[in-house]
């Protein structure tokens, strides 16, 4: 099979094409495990993550993607919860313990021995993969493959992230950074909590006007105060200005919740100019967001479906992953991005 792997740690900066196709075997389903000729593949800024080494791959060569949409091919010994030609699909929780407290108490996420698509097994940026059934999800027929891809994480984790805020309907909701994540939360929250003004913001004019046209109350940069204090804010950049500048617009006990695997270290000395009364004081609060549970995917799926959520997407063959992954890297971001295997 094709697959664009990963060999080891690198940059961008360094390396424009950190991927390289390769030929491999066609991998096994285990006794639980399901095959999956997969025919999409998202591209997330958690692959920037892995390539650049802040959350690196526990094994190399490791086939990245974890937002994969397949049809079951062939099923392990023991795997009975999918029949041959199912459409499914992936994302980044591969498997957990199953035993420890956090597993038990629907918190996988949290799981010591969580294991992510994609970085501790070998995903979707390959023509085949297997997965354990237990993470394996039906789509709706209403996506196509290309708008189902973003569902499994941008859409699974921005789910989440939505939950952490506990905003209610009527309150300011804050997005900042507008992405896949961004463009997907502002859709389910339009839906969710119709009397909520929803305000974006975007590093460039082309994010801020599709942020306009999916619904958003105000768009704005960066840096700019909104015309009112926000409930919540979603932060989705892999940086830290947005944090402290996201903190000076939350009213009292406010939430900032962060949505991001890792921060990068470009822009950390921004941290320097948190004032503690400007932007924390008050009883503002901020939570991350870890990883994402089985629940999260599985409702925000049939919650996409009933909307109906449609994403924006930019397709891109598999060998041009490479060039997907290097204008994410530069923001050349409108919605999501898909590879087509």
């Amino acid at each position: 099979m094709k697959a664009m792997i990963l060999p080891g740690i690198t940059t961008l900066e360094d390396n424009s094409e950190p991927l390289e196709l390769k030929d491999l075997p066609v991998p096994e389903p285990r006794e639980e495990e399901v095959l999956l000729k997969v025919s999409t593949c998202g591209v997330c800024h958690t692959e920037l993550d892995e390539i650049e080494g802040r959350t690196p791959p526990s094994k190399f060569p490791m086939v990245l993607g974890h937002e994969v949409i397949g049809k079951v091919e062939k099923t392990g010994a023991n795997a009975s919860q999918f029949k041959i030609g199912d459409r499914v699909g992936v994302g980044w929780i591969f498997s957990s313990c199953g035993n420890c407290y956090f597993c038990k108490s629907g918190n996988e996420n949290l799981c010591e021995n969580f294991a992510a698509t994609g970085r501790d097994a070998n995903g979707g940026y390959a023509e085949y993969m297997t997965v354990p059934q237990a993470s394996a999800h039906a789509i709706p027929e209403v996506f196509s493959n290309t708008e189902a891809a973003p569902l499994l994480c941008a859409g699974g984790v921005g789910y989440r992230s939505l939950l952490l805020t506990n905003i209610q309907d009527g309150q300011n909701l804050g997005l900042t950074g507008f992405g896949a994540s961004g463009h997907l939360v502002l859709q389910l929250a339009k839906h969710k909590f119709p009397n909520t003004k929803i305000y974006v913001f975007a590093r460039n004019e082309e994010q801020r006007e599709f942020a306009k046209e999916l619904g958003a109350t105000w768009a704005g940069d960066t840096e700019e105060e909104t015309p009112e204090k926000l409930h919540a804010i979603i932060d989705t950049t892999p940086v830290w200005k947005p944090i402290v500048e996201a903190l000076k617009n939350l009213r009292s006990g406010g939430r900032l919740v962060i949505n991001a695997i890792r921060k990068e270290e470009v822009d950390k000395d921004y941290l320097l100019s948190l004032n503690y009364q400007k932007h924390l004081w008050l009883e503002k609060e901020i939570k991350s967001v870890a990883n994402v549970t089985r629940t999260d995917i599985s409702e925000f799926i049939q919650a996409a479906s009933e909307i109906p959520i449609k994403p924006e997407v930019q397709e891109y063959k598999l060998e041009d992953a490479n060039k997907a992954l290097q204008e994410l890297k530069a923001g050349k971001i409108r919605g999501a991005k898909v590879l087509l295997i």
